[in-house]
């Protein structure tokens, strides 16, 4: 058997393979990292909308809740588009814009017989030039 030999022009052939390799590992990390970061942002801003639905949701559920303790005075609640809103209704628009920016809230009460339909619609946008959200809640109250 005999000693492998040295043959320097095999050696110039593959001089520099590893470093083409790193690079080419480089740029495949980096479209990589930038999917990731593409992604987080995302979800951060679907969990964002997500938020605000909840919200928009619970306070509905507050609004019917102080409708049906005060089924009285059921009137004072109704609210339109772009009016100043009433005494019994102004602290629950105000929490709602606070908790929702940009939020304008629509309450109609329509008497059915002995009950009411309350159609609760309150809209907002996560961002300006964004496609408006809306939430709509038909309660009846008896």
């Amino acid at each position: 058997m005999t000693a492998p030999t040295f043959n320097p022009r095999r050696t110039r052939r593959q001089a520099g393979v590893a470093l083409l390799e790193v690079m080419i590992a480089v740029i495949l990390l980096g479209i990589g990292l930038l999917g990731a970061i593409g992604l987080q942002a995302r979800s951060y801003a679907a969990l964002s909308e997500a938020g605000q639905r909840a919200e928009a949701t619970i306070q509905a559920d507050k609004l019917v809740a102080m409708i049906n303790n005060d089924v009285a005075n059921i009137g004072l609640y109704a609210l339109a588009p772009n009016t100043t809103p009433g005494a019994a209704i102004a602290p629950w628009l105000a929490e709602t814009r606070a908790l929702i920016p940009g939020a304008a809230a629509t309450v109609v009460l329509v008497q059915q017989g002995t009950r009411w339909r309350v159609d609760l619609t309150i809209t907002w946008r996560r961002k300006q030039g964004a496609d408006q959200n809306t939430h709509r809640v038909t309660a009846y109250v008896i």
